[in-house]
């Protein structure tokens, strides 16, 4: 199979979105936000997604089949920034790499690590009869620090109503290096939806530790009273049948999932018919998220998340051991298929 790369340029971005590839099955269209930063919207027969190939590779929008599978947002546009909550809006970001999510008072990384909104060095497109990938490529280096090169990608197949998400990263120091690593993907809440996974119930268990970003209510702490009392049991929760519970957002974590399965495959069905689907190997991600949130500005049913470790800081992951060491020119993949089932 012939694979053509094409590179792409900052000035061929404009804000009139301007048809840059069509076939049969794709069509690819570079356009750039008010706000400044640039996107491709890349569409097949079921679908399209919008991808910000400057600034972390971030999934921006997600649709096929006329469903919206992105979280609702407070953002009428994404905003050029370096910290991933000003800009929260998105259907998928890559958090890390260095560290990952949410930092504790001791640790010194920013919410969700340093490469989430990173600005890459190259973007191109990697083209096939039945493929369209965007690539990018970003050097890190820091000064008495570590050095690496990561390359995002996500590639969208013909008459596919699913992605994957992927992520490369080598060390290019000459000394080991840490890495933390969470493929975010944040789904648009479902209504009574049911989540289904090849994981156990009992494997989730209720996030205890509270964020400084997060508020809780007294509900709130009598709300997850209940789902600990649920999970005593071996239950959790998998329907979602009361959004006035979820104003501020519940958060379950499943640590060494590779002791259930190889490969993991979770869903959430609605009732009007349609799933979401989400699949990974727990050879590269040994633990997962759920996370729940329902109000007026932000509506989201994440009903699972890949991660390397739990998403609590750096030093939460160094002290579980759950970090991964990358030796000088190691590399390590990941790679996430999701989408409408």
């Amino acid at each position: 199979m012939v694979k053509t790369e094409i590179f792409l340029k900052r000035e061929y971005f404009s804000e009139t979105a301007t048809s840059f590839l069509q076939n049969d099955e794709f069509k690819v269209k570079l356009f750039r936000y008010p706000s400044g930063v640039e996107a491709i919207e890349l569409t097949n027969s079921r679908g399209k997604i919008v991808v910000f190939p400057y600034m972390g590779q971030i999934i921006w929008r997600a649709e096929f089949e006329g469903i919206d599978l992105t979280m609702k947002n407070m953002f009428s546009q994404p905003r050029r920034t370096h910290n991933m909550l000003d800009t929260y809006g998105c259907f998928a970001f890559h958090s890390g790499i260095l560290a990952s999510g949410c930092p504790s008072s001791e640790d010194t990384h920013p919410m969700h690590g340093e490469f989430c909104c990173a600005d890459m060095d190259k973007v191109w497109l990697e083209i096939d009869e039945d493929s369209v990938t965007i690539w990018g490529e970003y050097e890190y280096c820091q000064g008495f620090g570590f050095r690496y090169i990561a390359r995002p990608h996500v590639c969208l197949k013909a008459k596919d109503s699913k992605m994957t998400i992927g992520m490369q990263v080598k060390n290019t120091t000459s000394i080991e290096m840490p890495l933390q690593y969470i493929c975010h993907i944040n789904y648009a809440y479902v209504d009574k939806g049911e989540i289904f996974a090849n994981i156990p119930d009992s494997a989730f268990k209720l996030r205890e530790s509270i964020p400084s970003h997060i508020k809780p209510s007294k509900d709130w702490f009598v709300y997850t009273d209940e789902l600990k009392k649920m999970q005593a049991n071996g239950q959790t929760l998998t329907k979602l049948g009361n959004p006035e519970l979820y104003n501020t957002e519940i958060v379950f974590l499943a640590d060494d999932i590779d002791e259930y399965t190889d490969f993991v495959n979770a869903q959430i069905c609605s009732p009007q018919g349609y799933t979401f689907e989400t699949t990974f190997s727990t050879e590269q991600f040994k633990h997962a998220i759920r996370w729940i949130m329902y109000n007026g500005d932000q509506q989201v049913s994440s009903f699972i998340i890949p991660a390397t470790s739990r998403p609590e800081g750096f030093l939460a992951a160094k002290k579980a051991g759950h970090l991964i060491m990358l030796k000088p020119n190691e590399t390590k993949y990941f790679s996430v298929t999701t989408g409408l089932k």
